[in-house]
């Protein structure tokens, strides 16, 4: 039995050579995992296969990683068994390319139950296929038969064991999860956040990219945001490179993961709002994942018979709005995106207030995070369920960043203002990208909310959007609210005073 509790030996080497190995099929063809998986296929009317998992989310707490807990003798036995297992049953191993930065794309290798071939295919379509035979970055094990649920990562060896899920998510976070904090390592940050190239003419007709990084979590509208093409015509134009995670290195660069696929969610997918999405999303190479499929093929995307957590797995190629490039030359704005009902459509920040809505990371709870908390509040640092390290050190390093690269900072609200519901909907939010991103949009210090808001935004009226004539005793409840955001951040004690003087 191999023993990784007492040896110094890496689960990369200890697990077997997938080239040699006879219980190992390596790196089949799509086509053939496709057909490994035809027992669990139901076939839509789209020609895409579709699966139903046990597991609908990540389990996050089930999830431990080395660098942040002291990992025991029963946390070594979960890898040591994953490692015993896969010696000797039948697996498959694909290998696959995350990213494409000179300095931050890492081989990654995803051993998983042969009778799960569905997980493979999956995980196989949002990463590139490799070009040689080199030794991977990163390795996962994924055994979902196991009689519980465990997830135990040893980072700086770059190995996951997942035991006991069947969720396709909990395989591609193994190594996006990897990517965040081996930038962070070279002195970047990884980001769980969109990442998109907005194209514009100037005043003399030149034109000019502005880069634009979308942080939020699932569901508040970040992959709508920016697969938007912000209504542009002829010359201008709006790409979205990266659509869930991305690492913003100390250059300015934003180096992207994911080349080949995108994993989005299609609860409410509407042709009519979503064109491009859908359109990418009913196109015969997709997989939709725990998605209500009749028998006959008929989906609906707006049904939650699985879950309010249903996915699919698109092919970049076939989403319109999706750019050839995944890596961002210079990042110029950063958004962050809340549902919170006392904060106005959009505010301009300061590094300090941005390092603030960093740490703060105000939303709601999704399905995709815990489903029993689904739309509740909720506040996670850098809207990341996936650091690894300081949580304190993250807000440090992202002040740090955008301070030195000299980066816009904003947070938007893509919900509702007060317990009236002032709605802001998909074409208040586009509008307000849309003349961020052009610098047409006017500033000033509200006293009231203590922001820096719009009180110009062409094509929209602003001012219907105040938050103070939306919200009942908006004086108290916003004294009420800075004080449990400064409480909250207390609890970081590694983060910078600076930081704490600017909560908003």
């Amino acid at each position: 039995m191999t023993d990784l509790a007492t040896s110094a030996q890496s689960l990369k080497t200890a697990l077997p050579n997938p080239k040699e190995a006879d219980n190992v099929l390596y790196n089949p063809s799509l086509d053939e995992l496709r057909e490994l998986a035809r027992g669990d296929e139901i076939t839509t009317e789209f020609g895409s296969p579709s699966y139903v998992s046990e597991e609908r989310s990540r389990n996050a707490d089930k999830t431990k990683n080395a660098v942040d807990a002291e990992f025991d003798d029963e946390d070594y036995a979960y890898l040591d068994a994953a490692v015993d297992y896969a010696e000797t049953e039948a697996m498959i191993c694909v290998d696959r390319l995350m990213g494409r930065h000179t300095d931050h794309s890492y081989r990654c290798r995803l051993y998983v139950q042969k009778e799960f071939a569905r997980i493979a295919l999956a995980w196989a379509k949002l990463f590139e296929p490799v070009a040689d035979d080199a030794d991977p970055d990163f390795v996962t094990i994924q055994l979902p038969e196991w009689d519980e649920i465990a997830v135990r990562i040893l980072p700086d060896e770059g190995v996951t064991a997942v035991l006991g899920s069947d969720y396709t998510g909990e395989a591609k976070k193994s190594f996006l999860r990897l990517h965040m904090y081996y930038a962070k390592k070279a002195g970047g940050l990884g980001l769980h956040a969109g990442s998109k190239r907005v194209t514009l003419k100037d005043d003399d007709g030149d034109l000019n990219d502005v880069g634009q990084l979308f942080l939020g979590l699932s569901a508040t509208g970040k992959s709508t945001l920016t697969a938007h093409g912000l209504w542009l015509d002829g010359d201008e134009e709006a790409s979205m490179l990266q659509d869930d995670v991305c690492a913003l290195l100390p250059d300015g660069t934003v180096a992207g993961s994911e080349g080949n696929g995108l994993f989005v969610k299609t609860i409410g997918l509407d042709a009519d709002e979503q064109p491009a999405m859908y359109d990418a999303v009913t196109h015969e190479s997709a997989i939709l994942e725990n998605v209500d499929v009749d028998t006959d093929g008929t989906v609906d995307f707006d049904s939650d018979l699985h879950t309010s957590n249903g996915r699919a797995i698109i092919v970049r190629d076939q989403l319109a709005s999706a750019d050839a490039d995944i890596d961002l030359p210079e990042v110029d704005q950063v958004f962050f995106i809340t549902r919170n009902p006392v904060m106005p459509p959009v505010a301009k920040l300061t590094p300090e207030e941005a390092a603030v809505a960093f740490m703060l990371g105000e939303s709601i709870e999704t399905s995709a995070g815990d489903p029993s908390k689904a739309g509740e509040s909720i506040r996670v640092v850098g809207t990341n369920p996936f650091i690894i390290g300081s949580k304190g050190e993250e807000g440090n390093r992202f002040r740090e960043l955008v301070s030195d690269l000299g980066v816009e900072c904003y947070v938007l609200n893509t919900g509702h203002i007060g317990a009236n519901a002032q709605d802001i909907g998909v074409t208040e939010s586009v509008t307000i990208l849309r003349e961020i991103a052009r610098g047409t949009v006017s500033w000033e210090r509200d006293e009231q909310t203590g922001l820096t808001i719009p009180t110009n935004v062409p094509g929209i009226d602003i001012t219907e959007f105040y938050v103070p004539d939306h919200v009942e005793d908006f004086e108290q409840k916003n004294v009420d609210l800075r004080g449990e955001r400064l409480a909250h951040l207390t609890q970081f004690d590694d983060l910078d005073a600076a930081i704490l003087d600017a909560v908003y």
